[in-house]
């Protein structure tokens, strides 16, 4: 009975801090989305303001406002991740399925994961990301061909394990298709793993996006990006205009935190007795 009820709390406990977390990025998400484009423009009168009531981030050398700029960046860096994490997200779970059709097929997967874990990950997404021409397409194609490894890894070991279960067999001994085991038996248990590992790669994707923009192989400097905006403010920190960087590399790392956050607690969530194994 004491153990049933600490299992309820934690799990009410768990829920409260997913709902506060998705509800702080829903409305960080909102709030760039809304800024007038008076917000981001040039105003000379007020360059280089230190962080104020006014404007709290402060201002840069054009008087654009700070905490707009930074908000925008953070929306679209988000976005950014979000179609990445999903591209990777999709070939991890088709790279899992193939590898259950055969050894064959599961040697080469296993080989591609190998592969690729073997390339230092920031190279290679620059590499890719180059030889896409840079820009948003560039990216979203670079974090997506890197990203998937791990993910893939995981649901190829879970994948192995249901194939190895009883009911499996005794579907393949009633003549069912493969292709009717992965859609009845593997995807309803690959699916909460995939969700999960879609959540943990959102903030691998925004922080490597962000770096591979702040080297210059990114996002265009006309786009209101974190990595663009920490990458210019390098130009003036000398000068004492510090919160050029701080507040918008601040923010990108909350970010990155509530991410990480909102996918622990959804595993623990589905899994509440994860970390007692």
């Amino acid at each position: 009975m004491r153990g049933r009820i600490q299992l309820l709390n934690l799990r009410q406990r768990t829920v409260a801090i997913i709902v506060l977390v998705v509800i702080f990025l829903f409305g960080m998400v909102i709030s760039g989305i809304i800024i007038d484009a008076d917000k981001l423009s040039v105003n000379l009168a007020m360059k280089n303001s230190a962080p104020s009531l006014d404007h709290l981030f402060g201002t840069d050398w054009l008087g654009r406002d700070m905490l707009s700029r930074t908000l925008k960046g953070l929306t679209l860096s988000m976005g950014v991740g979000l179609l990445a994490a999903s591209l990777s997200a999709g070939i991890a779970l088709l790279l899992s399925l193939l590898a259950s059709w055969n050894k064959q097929i599961d040697y080469l997967v296993t080989w591609l994961i190998d592969l690729f874990l073997s390339v230092p990950h920031i190279v290679l997404l620059i590499l890719i990301s180059f030889a896409m021409g840079g820009g948003i397409k560039g990216v979203v194609i670079g974090l997506a061909f890197t990203h998937w490894p791990s993910l893939t890894r995981l649901l190829r070991a879970e994948m192995l394990q249901i194939i190895s279960a009883e009911y499996v067999g005794v579907s393949q001994r009633l003549g069912k298709s493969r292709w009717w085991i992965a859609r009845q038996h593997l995807l309803p248990h690959l699916v909460p793993q995939l969700f999960i590992g879609f959540i943990l790669l959102f903030p691998h994707a925004i922080l490597h996006e962000a770096a591979v923009t702040f080297l210059g192989f990114g996002l265009s400097t006309e786009q209101p990006a974190i990595g663009v905006i920490l990458s210019e403010s390098m130009r003036y920190l000398s000068t004492g205009m510090w919160w050029l960087a701080f507040f918008p590399g601040l923010s990108l790392l909350i970010m990155v935190a509530l991410f990480d956050m909102l996918g622990k607690n959804l595993k623990r969530l589905l899994d509440p007795f994860h970390g007692q194994r």
